[in-house]
């Protein structure tokens, strides 16, 4: 274990939850279609399954009112959670995005770099992404998460803690994409799995917080059909321009707007080989998501992390898994359920 520093924890009566980086794509990767096999080695994705009455149940419990109540999910530590091994590394590769391309944005000059503000610019990032409710330990709580491009239409990347913490998976899990202020304007899909990488679901290691859902079909029609997917990159590499999105609920903001930051990444040099970017967004941006090659005038991206965590003496900087071979597999393994 690389020193001793502390993250910073949300007060318990707000239930904090962690926030994150993500990784930038760098140019003349090679290009992946959405089927193909991941790179070499990594373990398989552990995954958990929702009964059909479980699925019914959270579609109905998540009414307007209790989404504007659910509360982030507690900062973890970042110590404690950790080890030296980095992430398993493969070729670069891409999967080209399946959202709608209409120049809508206009954010102005202020886009980049910016350390956390309200995205106005539109573009198709406001539908694919949204905010994730559950409940956790009998609490109703709340993260971000974003829907991609994928072989069965219907998978959400979000972070490890979003769908397992403490070892046990979440209940009630439904995905809210383009949430603002209660309302589901694209509906509330429910998870028929969750799922995590296996260095997240035995030991929680925050090198390795990445999660996945696959939700059912609503009204007949599968979620990318209705909201588009980003595209994503994995292996990288790092010092990358990015955006990062989410729906911070913990004092400043209240859960109900659609933040975003960007910057210039860099590695982690202290206790995890995650990408780190200047943002001040706080608990509920879990799981958000980081693009590299984000295009401003049309809301796309490549999808190259998720929100994670932050130190508590470095309040103004989120870190985030950097995307190897082991979240490219749990990437396939919920495309292809």
């Amino acid at each position: 274990m690389r020193g001793t520093p502390r993250t910073r924890r949300i007060p318990r009566p707000a239930l904090g939850v962690l926030i994150g980086a993500t990784a930038l794509f760098t140019a003349g990767t090679l290009a992946t279609p959405a089927g193909a096999a991941p790179e070499p080695g990594p373990s398989p994705a552990r995954v958990h399954s929702v009964p059909a009455s479980a699925q019914q149940q959270a579609r109905d419990f998540w009414t307007p009112e209790r989404m504007r109540s659910a509360v982030p999910l507690d900062l973890l530590d970042a110590d404690a959670r950790s080890t030296d091994a980095a992430p398993r590394a493969g070729r670069p590769a891409t999967v080209a995005s399946t959202a709608p391309t209409a120049g809508t944005a206009d954010v102005g000059p202020a886009a980049f770099p910016n350390g956390g503000g309200a995205w106005t610019g539109g573009g198709a990032v406001v539908n694919t992404a949204g905010r994730v409710f559950f409940t956790y330990q009998g609490r109703t709580a709340s993260c971000s998460a974003n829907a991609v491009t994928s072989a069965n239409k219907s998978t959400v990347i979000t972070a490890g803690h979003c769908v397992k913490l403490e070892g046990a998976w979440h209940t009630d899990w439904v995905f809210v994409p383009g949430y603002h202020d209660g309302q589901a304007p694209h509906g509330r899909w429910t998870a028929t799995k969750t799922l995590s990488t296996p260095q997240w679901t035995a030991s929680e290691d925050i090198n390795y917080d990445v999660g996945a859902a696959v939700v059912a079909p609503l009204d007949g029609q599968r979620l990318t059909d209705v909201v588009g997917g980003q595209g994503l990159a994995f292996n990288t590499g790092y010092n990358l321009r990015m955006y990062a999105f989410g729906f911070p609920a913990a004092a400043p903001y209240d859960g109900q707007k659609f933040i975003y930051c960007s910057g210039t990444t860099n590695r982690d040099f202290l206790l995890s080989n995650d990408h780190g970017m200047g943002c001040d967004m706080t608990g509920g941006s879990s799981g958000g998501p980081w693009f590299t090659q984000f295009n401003e005038a049309t809301g796309t991206g490549l999808q190259s992390s998720v929100n994670s965590f932050k130190y508590n003496f470095l309040p103004n900087r989120m870190y985030g898994p950097y995307f190897g071979a082991d979240a490219q597999n749990l990437y396939q393994a919920a495309q292809s359920s």
